[in-house]
């Protein structure tokens, strides 16, 4: 299923009380897709309808704010009422809660922008405010915002930790049954701007298991800073045209009669190069080429064979109950149940080893658990621009063409260098330098 059409920004702005930083916020805001907007710190008292309309454009035409207490704080959400309906609005002390409906999908979830107390003193009422607005019905829920809190040590470029306050943090992301969304492309999301600078991660995205899954295909990533000392976040659709399937070494393979006759087989078939490195690919290529389909006709088999011992062992116990078994039955069922035995290993080996976690436990397979492993995994290994000179690489195609040519001039055959020296003055016979490098050349 497409993951739903959805981009926000988050953004701890630093202020919004003077023309110049309104000015940046608006052109960073008009030069991405993003349908919600969540801006922290905007130092306002009371926002009208001519400032929101001038930093939203024309694509984020509704507003709901919390006012900055004297010069600190505030909360500003801008969205389009084309694409999203927020309802349920809710402002408390440090956060602002709603409920948000995308109009093309009629998916829903709830979503809480904070933005954390830089006061220790307040530090404990913001984090007993999050852990009370969790949804009461275990719907989908999307946390964001400046939290003024870490819970790793990681999460900040020196040692100058609170421990006992971490912990605090981390014990109330278990409570709300939140999980981090990870950031691909920073580290840190705030710097105190200093020639020696203190760099900590105070921005984040938070979901629960049933946001993941409804937005499995949602990444993170850092923009520039601009005018503030915080990174906007933007969370969207990281949705790209999709890769060829990998190809997969199951581990239960070698243990299947006739398995290495038939490797052996497809390997010792004449290659049509000559050079080692093309000989060496063609081999690989069709070994693999032969495995998937043996693979696919062995798992079929695997479980028609599977579901036959099956049935004819439900037979011979039922039978078995109005009478005794006659002994080519009896010796029919003891054989079928070692077989069950042994098809029921090679799925386990197979579901193991496709789960890709060490620790797995007798019915977690084909469960949420693996689903939100996947999306983890996918959302870090994401590639999201490749460089090029002095441009990048946006789309997929590009970064394909840009990695197929770089690998393309780091592998191809050298050039014929025996011109590059004058073989009459060393009084010796012209030879290409170029097949001496290869050992394997002919």
């Amino acid at each position: 299923m497409a993951s739903p059409n959805l981009d926000i920004i988050s953004w701890n702005v630093r202020g919004l009380n003077t023309p110049a930083r309104c000015i940046t916020v608006h052109d960073m805001l008009s030069s991405t897709f993003c349908h919600l907007a969540c801006l922290q710190e905007i130092k306002l008292h009371s926002v009208d309808g001519t400032l929101a309309a001038y930093l939203g454009g024309y694509k984020l035409n509704n507003f709901i704010f919390k006012p900055a207490v004297g010069t600190k704080g505030g909360i500003l959400l801008l969205w389009s009422d084309n694409h999203l309906d927020l309802t349920d609005i809710c402002i408390r002390r440090f956060s602002i809660s709603a409920s948000v409906t995308i109009k093309e999908s009629a998916t829903s979830f709830s979503i809480t922008v904070v933005y954390g107390p830089s006061r220790d003193a307040h530090k404990p009422s913001f984090l007993r405010e999050l852990h009370s607005s969790k949804p009461l019905d275990d719907s989908k829920w999307l946390v964001l915002g400046d939290f003024n809190l870490i819970y790793r040590a990681r999460d900040k470029n020196n040692r100058n930790l609170n421990l006992g306050r971490m912990r605090q943090f981390r014990a109330t992301l278990s409570r709300c049954e939140l999980r981090e969304i990870h950031l691909q492309n920073r580290k840190f999301t705030w710097s105190n701007e200093r020639r020696n600078p203190t760099l900590v991660r105070l921005d984040r995205v938070f979901c629960n298991e049933s946001w993941d899954l409804a937005f499995e295909h949602h990444g993170l990533q850092a923009l520039s800073t601009s005018l503030s000392d915080h990174c906007p976040l933007l969370l969207s659709n990281m949705t790209s045209p999709r890769r060829p399937r990998p190809f997969r070494f199951e581990n239960f393979w070698p243990k299947i009669p006739g398995f290495l006759e038939e490797v052996r087989r497809v390997w010792c078939k004449p290659p049509p190069h000559t050079q080692p490195i093309p000989t060496l690919h063609y081999k690989l290529a069709e070994i693999v080429r032969y495995l998937r389909k043996w693979s696919q006709s062995i798992l079929s088999e695997n479980k028609l064979k599977l579901d036959m011992a099956l049935e004819v062992i439900h037979r011979l116990d039922i039978a078995q109950e109005s009478r005794l078994l006659t002994d080519a039955e009896f010796e029919l069922r003891k054989g079928l149940k070692r077989r069950v035995l042994g098809y029921a290993v090679i799925e386990r080996s197979r579901k193991r080893q496709a789960s890709r976690i060490t620790n797995l436990k007798e019915g977690d397979a084909n469960t949420r658990y693996f689903h939100l492993r996947a999306n983890g995994r996918r959302r870090k290994n994401f590639i999201q621009c490749l460089c090029i000179g002095h441009g990048w690489a946006i789309s997929h195609q590009e970064k394909q063409d840009t990695i197929h040519a770089h690998f393309s001039t780091i592998m191809a055959t050298p050039p014929d260098r025996s011109k590059d020296l004058n073989w009459d003055r060393l009084d010796f016979p012209a030879v290409n330098l170029a097949s001496l490098d290869d050992p394997f050349s002919e």
